[in-house]
């Protein structure tokens, strides 16, 4: 513990660093055999929705910044090979002589989606790209050969992670913050998350639990401080929605700048990479439900994950209205302040509550289908009518829980 205290004193975090946090869990680790990748976005573009996109050679889902109309970036998604990937920006590693413009993270992640089938493409997509891409950053990707695997890239180098080796990854995952661990030690970012998702994953993988519920449940909506020894979820909540208790929230995998997640969740070797699974988190993560999407379902996504005409979806719209009420002061540092008992309270009646009850059940409906699927095949009907249950049941949650109309009055 003192080395990590020492460790944190010396941090040297970037003002305008964005705290993203990430893992890959290999087959190996995971209940049953398949690799998961997660993501847990944080940005100042709060309006973030999902979008298809027929590339060069694959079709792939990506989640978009809403005013990106035309899809220029792509911030965490996957293929219909089966690939997917996600990132987190590095702030140790260098760019060296690169003199051209940096921070070119989505770009690069579209790109690859487009024309990458395997984390062997990857790979020598980054050898063409030495010298030429403007990126410090993680990758993690996932492929339907059972590949998982971290690349730390600047623009020059990549080291990889594979988080099938047992010298690189001994109990089969990785975690990463915002700093390399090929990059300059004490510099970065995330080390106090990355301290508290470190314990969550080792805990959680005692338990054989490293699936899809964990990392939608439990690491997404994780209010935990393992440097503070807080778990806001499981302390002293108060009595209900209207005794107003304001607490310190700072420094927590979720936080104020989080706008999305994503679980994306792979095949075993020889199943069909159609199975890939896609689920989202396209809003503040205390305040959205989970929205599972395929690729192989085509280009007609769940109307509620998806925009308009630079307009946000109705997710998005829902999502930043219920924020609101969980950050009631209005001034600069007021971002720093949760109304806690807004989101967990006794009466069981916070929103993140309601919208945890919500999501167990749909998550269960959505793997018994899967189930399903990968006995007798991928079924496209099946999952384009499900898209339409989705976004009635999701329309209708709002409007009933939260009395939030499509016109979000």
């Amino acid at each position: 513990m003192k080395k990590f205290l020492a460790l944190i004193a010396i941090l040297s975090l970037s003002p305008f660093a964005l705290p993203c946090s990430s893992a890959i869990i290999s087959g190996k680790a995971s209940p049953d055999g398949r690799p998961i990748l997660w993501k847990h976005r944080d940005s100042r573009e709060d309006e973030n929705e999902l979008r298809w996109f027929h590339g060069d050679h694959f079709d792939f889902i990506g989640l978009v910044e809403t005013r990106d109309t035309t899809g220029t970036q792509v911030w965490m998604g996957a293929n219909n090979a089966g690939l997917a990937i996600i990132n987190t920006n590095s702030y140790n590693l260098e760019k060296g002589r690169y003199r051209r413009p940096m921070d070119q993270d989505g770009f690069l992640m579209k790109e690859v989606l487009g024309s990458c089938g395997a984390l062997e493409d990857f790979e020598q997509y980054l050898r063409e790209t030495t010298g030429k891409r403007g990126v410090t950053a993680n990758f993690g990707l996932i492929d339907a050969r059972g590949g998982a695997a971290y690349y730390e890239v600047d623009p020059f180098h990549y080291v990889k992670y594979d988080a099938n080796d047992s010298h690189a990854a001994p109990s089969g995952y990785l975690i990463r913050a915002n700093f390399g661990f090929s990059g300059k030690k004490g510099e970065g970012a995330g080390y106090i998350r990355y301290q508290t998702l470190d314990k969550l994953f080792y805990w959680t993988n005692l338990d054989h639990r490293l699936n899809v519920e964990f990392l939608l449940m439990e690491t997404t909506r994780c209010l935990k401080h393992d440097l503070l020894q807080i778990d806001l979820a499981h302390g002293n909540l108060p009595e209900n929605s209207n005794e107003q208790k304001l607490v310190l929230f700072r420094d927590y995998v979720v936080r104020f700048d989080s706008v999305s997640s994503m679980v994306i969740q792979g095949v075993k070797k020889d199943e069909d990479p159609r199975l890939t699974t896609i689920w989202t988190i396209p809003g503040f993560p205390l305040t959205t439900l989970t929205v599972p999407t395929w690729v192989a379902a085509g280009e007609n996504l769940p109307q509620t994950v998806r925009g308009e005409n630079k307009n946000p979806s109705f997710l998005a719209k829902a999502s930043l209205s219920l924020k609101q009420k969980c950050f009631p002061l209005r001034f600069r540092e007021g971002k720093d302040y949760l109304n806690l008992s807004c989101i967990l309270n006794r009466e069981n009646t916070g929103i993140l509550q309601i919208i945890l009850e919500m999501d167990r059940e749909n998550i269960r409906d959505t793997l018994e289908m899967i189930s399903e699927w990968r006995t007798k095949g991928f079924n496209k009907t099946e999952a384009q009518q499900y898209y339409i249950h989705l976004d009635q049941m999701i329309k209708d949650f709002y409007s009933n829980y939260f009395e939030y109309s499509e016109s979000g009055d």
